[in-house]
C-alpha cells in the first residue's frame, strides 16, 4: 500500500512538473512578445508612415485599456481596436460583420490585411492594416498625422500623448523601453515614506499627491523614465518644478528643485537616470521663495485615461526602483 501511495505521489509530482514546464515553455517572454508587435509596425509602414506612428498609437491604446473598465482589453499581439460603428458601418445590422461587401455598403472601414477575405477585429493583421490605411489618408507629414488623430480621437490630450509616444521610440529606435530608475543617487543620504492623502495647508486645504524625498541641498534629481520635458518654471506650490511625460500616459511631476541642470529645456527627450535638476526647497510662495520647508524632492506620478488626468500614490514605484538599482549595484 505505502509504495503505491509513493507511486501515486510521484506520478502526479511529475505530472505537475511537466505540465509546470510546458506552461512556461509556451509563455513568450517580454522581449518575444515586443519583436512580435515591432514586426506588425514594419510590416504596415511605410514611407509616408514611420512606423513609431503605428507604435505610438497602439501603445496609447494599450495605455488606456489598462486604466479604464470601460474598455475590454483586446487579445492580441497589437492593442488598436475600433468601435463596431467605424468597423462595419453606421447603420450596420451585423456589429460582428467580417464581410468586406456589406462593410463597404454600410460605409464601415474594416479591411482585411491577410488577404483572407474577410475583414475581422479579432485578426492583427488586418486591425493594423485598418489603422495604416486610415493614418496614411491624411498625408505624410507631422501635422498630418496630428490631424488624423484629432478626428479619430476627438481629444487634443490624446494627440499630445500620441505624438510624445512616437517622438521617444523614434528617439531611442526601439519600443523595449520599460527601464526605470530611482529619483535620487543612492549612494546618498536620503529618507522618505509614504505621505500619500496627507494634508496641506498652504494654498488652501489640500491633500498631499505624491512622495517626499529628503535629501540634502544640490543633490542630483534624475528622470525616472524615458519621456520627453513637458513643463518647466516657476509654480507657486512647487517652486522650481520640472513635468516629464512618458510613453505609458504617466506624467512625473518633480518639484522644490534648487536649480535646473544647465542646457536641459522642454522638448528634450530623456532616458532613465538622465540628470534634470537639484534638490532644494522652493516652493510656497512668489517667484524665488524658499527655505520654508527642509529641502526635498516632491515627486508626483498622474495618469491619463484618454478622458481625465489624475495623481496616484508613486511610494511603491519608487521602492521597486530603489531597491532594482541597489540590485545593480
Amino acid at each position: 500500500m505505502r509504495r503505491l501511495i509513493s507511486l501515486i505521489c510521484f506520478i502526479s509530482a511529475f505530472f505537475f512538473l511537466v505540465c509546470s514546464n510546458v506552461s512556461a515553455a509556451e509563455e513568450p517572454s517580454r522581449e518575444q512578445v515586443l519583436e512580435k508587435r515591432m514586426d506588425y509596425y514594419l510590416k504596415y509602414s511605410g514611407i509616408t508612415l514611420p512606423w513609431y506612428y503605428l507604435a505610438a498609437v497602439d501603445q496609447y491604446e494599450r495605455n488606456i485599456q489598462q486604466v479604464r473598465n470601460d474598455i475590454p482589453k483586446r487579445d492580441g499581439v497589437v492593442a488598436v481596436q475600433f468601435s463596431d460603428n467605424y468597423w462595419t458601418g453606421l447603420l450596420n445590422p451585423k456589429n460582428d460583420d467580417t464581410n468586406l461587401i456589406s462593410i463597404v455598403f454600410f460605409e464601415g472601414n474594416g479591411a482585411d490585411g491577410n488577404e483572407d477575405g474577410f475583414a475581422d477585429r479579432k485578426n492583427d493583421d488586418d486591425v493594423m492594416y485598418t489603422m495604416s490605411e486610415y493614418l496614411s489618408s491624411f498625408g505624410p507629414t507631422e501635422k498630418d498625422f496630428k490631424r488624423a488623430l484629432k478626428e479619430y480621437y476627438q481629444r487634443d490630450e490624446a494627440v499630445n500623448q500620441i505624438i510624445t509616444i512616437a517622438k521617444i521610440y523614434k528617439q531611442f529606435e526601439t519600443i523595449n523601453l520599460d527601464k526605470h530608475a530611482f529619483p535620487l543617487d543612492i549612494l546618498r543620504d536620503f529618507s522618505y515614506k509614504s505621505t500619500w492623502g496627507e494634508s496641506r495647508g498652504w494654498g488652501g486645504r489640500r491633500i498631499h499627491e505624491g512622495t517626499d524625498l529628503f535629501a540634502s541641498y544640490g543633490v542630483p534629481v534624475k528622470s525616472t523614465s524615458y519621456g520627453i520635458v513637458e513643463t518647466m518654471g516657476w509654480n507657486d506650490y512647487g517652486g522650481w518644478r520640472i513635468g516629464i511625460r512618458d510613453i505609458h500616459n504617466t506624467y512625473h511631476y518633480y518639484a522644490h528643485l534648487s536649480s535646473y541642470k544647465k542646457g536641459i529645456k522642454e522638448g528634450d527627450i530623456l532616458a532613465p537616470g538622465a540628470i534634470i535638476g537639484y534638490v532644494g526647497s522652493s516652493g510656497y510662495g512668489k517667484k524665488g521663495t524658499a527655505g520654508k520647508f527642509p529641502p526635498h524632492l516632491h515627486y508626483g506620478m498622474y495618469k491619463f485615461n484618454g478622458r481625465i488626468e489624475w495623481a496616484y500614490d508613486p511610494f511603491s514605484s519608487l521602492k521597486r526602483w530603489e531597491q532594482e538599482e541597489k540590485k545593480g549595484s
